[in-house]
């Protein structure tokens, strides 16, 4: 039992320390770190495609990663607060239809994983890349990013 309420309490103690580190920074702040894991995740996509197509898997697979993790780390960098100000190009349906965003951000953290299991046995890497990474671009992109 002591063990449980151990646990309980880091996992607690831990999730509160990553909330006010977020809760501490400003709305600038957080709407350009997001902005940043955004286009540190296509970076890293545009990265993956380009070391795919010269067969060197395992040097894409870190990426798959990383991308999977930023958006994990996304799921916190939308609070109410940040609905407009420093060219966010967020559309007001995130915040609206929040349950949703924050499948497709977990859907898409949890398909980078898969990419990464899969690309070792696809025949065609490029249909498997647009299956699990860049359609998952798309279905966000096209409901909750303002067009640019």
């Amino acid at each position: 039992m002591k063990i449980l309420k151990t646990f309980i309490f880091a996992l607690i103690l831990s999730s509160s320390l990553s909330f006010s580190s977020l809760a501490n920074q400003s709305v600038e702040e957080i709407i350009k770190g997001r902005k940043a894991m955004f286009s540190e995740n296509y970076q890293n996509a545009k990265k993956i495609s380009i070391l795919l197509r010269s067969g060197k898997k395992e040097e894409a697979k870190p990426l798959m990663k990383k991308i999977s993790d930023n958006y994990k780390k996304l799921l916190d960098y939308f609070p109410e607060n940040t609905k407009e100000g420093f060219k966010t190009e967020a559309l007001p349906s995130i915040w609206e239809n929040k349950d949703e965003f924050n499948a497709l951000m977990q859907k898409a953290s949890d398909d980078m994983l898969k990419l990464a299991k899969a690309i070792d046995t696809a025949d065609d890497l490029g249909a498997i890349q647009k299956k699990l990474m860049w359609s998952n671009c798309s279905a966000c992109h096209d409901r909750f990013r303002a067009p640019h």
